[in-house]
């Protein structure tokens, strides 16, 4: 069976999606939802270290793939949720080479990087660091967020840095940086979407956008436009259209 990683080296298709609620469960959901990936988010939810290591185990328990959204590109942090277990990261807000080399280096063990040696779960505490070390370390998966105007300028240098798995465009975050908060249909953040396709395809890399709400359409057409890594809705957001959808029926 492919890793995640070996996927996104060939360019798969691979649709994952989000949790920002700190239990257990919500990770068991997704993953046995059938999702190729699930993420955990650090950056936009109270989810603490504790908590995301109770989560990434819940995940990987299923054999699913569980990814940690970063608070920022943080080596400390990226190194705590990789010892616990996680397959990747997703590192927000990377706007240079620069930003990438670093998120890279925090993902690898030196010589190559300055990813510090623990023994937490991902290398059963210790009883498997050898192989952890040697193979498993090396299945790490790093996808970069696009999330502003600069990183859309200067994506070829982010998207060519050796390390770099796949990108993940940010649309909420994309759209405000270019001054039109939300607004989707927007030619200037339809040209920012353009780009950041552009250079995918150029460089033969992954690249993804986060479908927020989880409409089905837009899914379809996302796939159709040739996106290759999709987040798909994220947990509030499934659980509040449920629920408006249902409370809304029985008004009439």
């Amino acid at each position: 069976m492919k890793s995640l990683k070996e996927k996104l080296r060939l360019n798969e298709l691979t649709v994952g999606s989000w949790v920002t609620l700190g239990h257990p469960a919500i990770g068991e959901i997704m993953a046995r939802a059938g999702f190729d990936w699930v993420v955990i988010d650090l950056e936009h939810s109270t989810i603490d270290i504790s908590e995301a290591g109770d989560l990434i185990r819940a995940v990987d328990s299923l054999e699913v793939p569980c990814l940690v959204r970063t608070t920022s590109n943080d080596r400390d942090q990226i190194k705590r949720v990789l010892d616990a277990g996680a397959a990747g990261i997703i590192v927000p807000s990377i706007g240079s080479k620069s930003s990438a080399i670093e998120a890279v280096k925090a993902t690898q063990y030196p010589p190559k990087g300055t990813r510090g040696v623990g023994l937490g779960r991902a290398q059963q505490y210790g009883f498997k660091f050898k192989e952890y070390f040697e193979k498993k370390s090396k299945d790490i998966v790093l996808i970069v967020m696009i999330e502003d105007a600069k990183a859309v300028s200067e994506i070829y240098d982010i998207l060519s840095t050796e390390g770099v798995d796949g990108c993940l465009i940010g649309p909420y975050d994309l759209s405000c940086s270019l001054g039109i908060p939300g607004e989707f249909d927007n030619p200037l953040f339809m040209d920012a979407l353009a780009s950041v396709k552009i250079a995918g395809e150029s460089l033969g890399l992954p690249f993804g956008i986060h479908i927020v709400e989880p409409n089905i359409i837009e899914l379809k057409n996302r796939i159709e436009e040739g996106y290759k890594f999709i987040a798909f809705g994220v947990d509030i957001r499934m659980l509040d259209v449920a629920c408006r959808n249902a409370a809304n029926y029985l008004k009439f």
